[in-house]
């Protein structure tokens, strides 16, 4: 769906590039995770997909289309986009910032309308309460929904994601991270997010592209990053506890053994993740876990043997 071709984004004639000689490709349907440290070229690296950065040398290409000298109003119509700070319109309402592309695009009134409601709902927010209501009356984590049903008002393939949650609170970005997920399963959208969080790009990630000096260090799965880091600095950016990492990769029932435990006195749902089992374990100083399904059954155990076998 993207394919970056020897891109390279020069500020000064004679500086070093802040994009060097890059080649990406995002497969239709993933999420690719751009992150590495600051003044890596990350974000440059998105923008340049929608022209919000024009490139020095190189191709880019949407859906087989060089847009590398497209017209970037155009251009950025047919690309949603979040940004860490939402940018919605303070004067208009949330039914007239989730309008604004659809609007733009010439897309008659009662249209508009039914794809609005049908965003609230899918952003897990209710259309009677939210439509009339403007931006500053909402939370942080409220605005940060309507930012992501803006981005997906005229239902785009392409979907660009800038921090998109890096100023909500910890436990309220979690939640976040959890319900896109859900709903990429719903909408099936080609997304290249930049984050400089660790635990966001293998949460949201299919495949992670870590960056350095305006290059691509290593692309590939978490899981591969996790458990075989190119280099030395792959390494050290993904840190000592990578192992540990590596386990919210699965769910407790990729390793869950089959009966009821002989002895447990802490349980964890099946659908959890192998690192919040093991942090349960640690807390309790225990070895099993009562492995328990959605309606609260005991369905099977996990042993801390189970899960190092992962």
């Amino acid at each position: 769906m993207i394919r970056m071709e020897n891109v390279t984004k020069r500020y000064a004639e004679d500086g070093p590039p802040s994009v060097d000689n890059l080649t990406l490709d995002v497969p239709e349907g993933s999420t690719v995770a751009l992150i590495g440290p600051s003044g890596c070229g990350k974000t440059t690296t998105m923008r340049m997909i929608n022209q919000l950065i024009k490139p020095t040398e190189g191709r880019i290409f949407v859906n087989g289309e060089d847009v590398t000298h497209a017209d970037p109003v155009l251009l950025r119509r047919q690309i949603g986009y979040v940004i860490q700070n939402v940018g919605l319109f303070p004067h208009m309402t949330i039914a007239e910032n989730i309008a604004a592309v659809p609007n733009l695009l010439g897309w008659d009134q009662p249209r508009i309308t039914r794809r609005t409601k049908e965003l609230l709902d899918l952003v897990g927010l209710d259309p009677q309460e939210m439509l009339n209501r403007y931006p500053r009356q909402l939370s942080g984590g409220q605005r940060q929904r309507i930012g992501v049903a803006r981005a997906l008002a005229a239902d785009p393939a392409v979907l660009l994601m800038d921090e998109p949650f890096g100023a909500i609170d910890p436990i309220a970005r979690t939640r976040l991270q959890d319900e896109f997920r859900q709903i990429l399963k719903r909408v099936r959208k080609t997304v290249v997010l930049v984050t400089h969080d660790l635990d966001e790009a293998i949460r949201l990630g299919d495949k992670i592209a870590l960056m350095r000096t305006g290059r691509i260090v290593q692309y590939d799965t978490p899981d591969a990053i996790l458990s075989r880091p190119a280099d030395e600095f792959v390494a050290n950016f993904v840190g000592v506890d990578r192992a540990i990492k590596r386990l919210s990769l699965f769910s407790v029932s990729d390793a869950a053994l089959a009966g009821p435990p002989t002895a447990a006195n802490a349980a964890i749902p099946a659908s959890a993740n192998l690192r919040d089992a093991l942090s349960v374990m640690v807390a309790g100083n225990t070895d099993v876990l009562a492995v328990t399904s959605e309606d609260g059954a005991v369905s099977g155990h996990l042993t801390r043997d189970a899960i190092f076998s992962i």
